[in-house]
């Protein structure tokens, strides 16, 4: 937990430094970065929406494998780690890229991620608890599932998506509440203004996350038709009822901050990172 918070700490103060660095360097070329402006704000808000977003995925193969306590597998240690690091090349070729670092960390729940900032720069990590509860060809499926995220781009995708949505939520979360500051006496102004911006960017960030949501399903859905279509089809609508066989059980989960990359699913929702198995078996089996 302390690891945790320690690497979440890290990368804000990472995000506060760039941040000022770069608006430093936007002053010295010209550029109005000043947010009383119209102009200045929309910078001033693209700066603060991608910054945080670009660097959270920098950083992303090193506080995903800190946070679970995962280690690379440089060299096969034994008959396992061999098979999960020659099955991971083999789809690597597949799909005509560099093969990813293969990690494991030690977990009892049945899960996996991939992650990293570029398609030929990447990282999958499965858990023991995912190696001790599935067959072979039930983990191959899973593998299949996350060398499809790598390959259609999904983090980098996610990435820019998540700009977007910031970018909006705090542009027009201070274009609203400097109106209200505006029509209030002049004393309270600031207070207004400060209440209105923190509410409306919760309230803006609420709806926005229905659309990153939607997009998060959607590229669940496509990664397990990239799974289905380079190691087949039952091999991954296998391990998926695996998944759905195993729900329920008190195990710890994968930290917050990179739940969104584990294969495990989740209950229908709006505000789901993915669909159900139970949608997803079906998608596969063509019934839904």
């Amino acid at each position: 937990m302390l690891k945790r918070v320690f690497y979440f700490i890290l990368t804000n103060i990472a995000v506060m430094v760039m941040f000022s660095i770069v608006l430093g360097v936007l002053r010295l070329m010209g550029l109005n970065v000043d947010p009383s402006t119209t102009a200045g704000l929309l910078v001033f808000s693209l700066v603060a929406g991608f910054l945080g977003s670009f660097i959270s995925l920098a950083l992303s193969k090193t506080i995903a494998l800190r946070s679970v306590g995962g280690r690379v597998i440089e060299q096969p240690t034994n008959q396992t780690e061999a098979w999960l690091v020659s099955t991971v090349e083999r789809l690597a070729i597949q799909w005509n890229l560099k093969t990813p670092q293969v990690a494991i960390y030690d977990s009892p729940e049945p899960n996996a991620f991939a992650t990293g900032a570029r398609k030929n720069a990447s990282l999958i990590a499965v858990s023991t608890g995912l190696m001790n509860a599935m067959t072979r060809d039930e983990v191959e499926g899973v593998l299949g599932h996350e060398m499809a995220h790598i390959g259609n781009g999904d983090m980098v995708t996610m990435t820019l998506l998540q700009g977007v949505v910031n970018t909006f939520v705090i542009f027009f979360s201070r274009i609203v509440a400097q109106i209200a500051a505006s029509n209030v006496k002049e004393e309270l102004s600031g207070l207004v203004f400060f209440v209105c911006n923190i509410v409306l960017q919760i309230v803006f960030g609420l709806l926005a996350s229905i659309v990153t949501m939607y997009f998060s399903r959607v590229r669940e859905y496509r990664a397990d038709a990239g799974s289905a279509k380079y190691v087949g089809p039952q091999k991954m609508i296998a391990a998926l009822s695996k998944l759905q066989q195993l729900q329920g059980q008190e195990v710890e989960p994968l930290p917050k901050s990179i739940n969104a990359m584990g294969i495990s699913g989740s209950k229908d929702s709006i505000f789901s990172t993915h669909p159900s198995l139970a949608n997803r078996i079906a998608r596969l089996q063509g019934t839904r």
